[in-house]
């Protein structure tokens, strides 16, 4: 039985969550499908558009993401604290981009004039979106169900494109969050549609590399923050060298094609000994890492806490923890 989304997402141990969401039809989300020969390729489009848009509307960032044949993985990070500082103004006008609100809170964004019981309504509706603006239901709620109608309409048919619920894994450490964020990067590759992680359409990691070559992040995903400047509005960042991270991503990537077997460098080790992962362990996470860990991901004394925090009886996942994010 699917654990309830509050056994599954705890603000107080981690803003990192890893996301699967999947289709429910033979027919592909994108992609060319084999059997009848029609492209769907220009789906991508769609799913990268929307979600960048979200990630502008909510108080969630993107750190990762690759849009495969028939789903998606997301790496989100929910910001807590840039969403502390918006004005009943600002919920209103983010909200307003994606759904039409009340009469009420239309009235107050367009100025026209409202007594003191409709502006403690106002008021009152705004913290309701305020939450929602920081709920990663809500934000695949708003994303998957507009994709479906337009994927519905192209097909000419109706019923559910997605899976009714989506996949949600707490990424609880440094450790779990960068082998989840490569596990995603690498998935074009680990496929065989992509040979390096550049030429890896609609994924981050295609993004990261071809701003990091004009010295830039991009703009759409969260910014590493470990060895750069560069930050979000807020101080938000992954605490992790952006060239170390790709350092990373295209020696595992090299390693995990077919015609190229060979032993990760030594410079890729030292990153992973800072990470406490072995190499043969960060192989196994980027490779295998939905089939290793089934929900939270951490350390073992993080997954204790964790559980402790969700209200969970027993905790999973502590002897795959151990082997593989406690290995080196």
């Amino acid at each position: 039985m699917p654990k309830p989304r509050s056994q599954q997402i705890s603000l107080l141990d981690t803003p990192y969550y890893h996301i699967c969401s999947r289709t429910v039809r033979k027919a592909f989300l994108c992609g060319v499908d084999k059997e009848t020969g029609v492209s769907f390729e220009h789906r991508r489009i769609w799913i990268e558009k929307r979600l960048f848009k979200l990630s502008q509307v909510f108080s969630i960032d993107i750190c990762a993401h690759a849009v495969m044949h028939n789903h998606l993985h997301l790496v989100l990070h929910v910001d807590s604290e840039q969403i502390k500082s918006w004005s009943t103004e600002e919920v209103l006008q983010r909200w307003h981009q994606l759904f039409k609100g009340t009469l009420l809170t239309q009235k107050y964004s367009n100025k026209q004039p409202l007594d003191k019981f409709q502006l403690a309504m106002v008021k009152s509706t705004a913290e309701i979106y305020k939450q929602r603006l920081l709920d990663i239901s809500w934000f695949m709620r708003s994303l998957n169900e507009p994709i479906a109608r337009q994927a519905n309409r192209e097909d000419q048919c109706s019923g559910h494109f997605w899976e009714g619920r989506f996949k949600s894994q707490a990424l609880l450490d440094e450790g779990a969050l960068l082998s989840c964020m490569a596990y995603v990067d690498l998935n074009p590759i680990r496929a065989g549609i992509a040979v390096t992680p550049e030429e890896s359409d609609f994924t981050s990691i295609q993004l990261r590399i071809k701003t990091a070559i004009t010295g830039e992040q991009p703009t759409c995903l969260l910014a590493f923050t470990g060895n750069e400047t560069h930050q979000s509005s807020t101080g938000a960042g992954i605490s992790f060298s952006l060239q170390d991270y790709l350092t990373l991503v295209d020696e595992t990537g090299r390693i995990l094609r077919d015609d190229k077997h060979g032993a990760i460098d030594t410079q890729t080790v030292n990153i992973l000994a800072r990470l406490h992962i072995s190499d043969e362990s960060w192989l196994k996470l980027t490779t295998n890492f939905e089939t290793i860990f089934t929900g939270a991901v951490g350390t073992a004394e993080h997954l204790y806490e964790f559980s402790e925090h969700v209200g969970l009886q027993r905790t999973h996942g502590i002897a795959n923890a151990q082997v593989c994010l406690n290995s080196a």
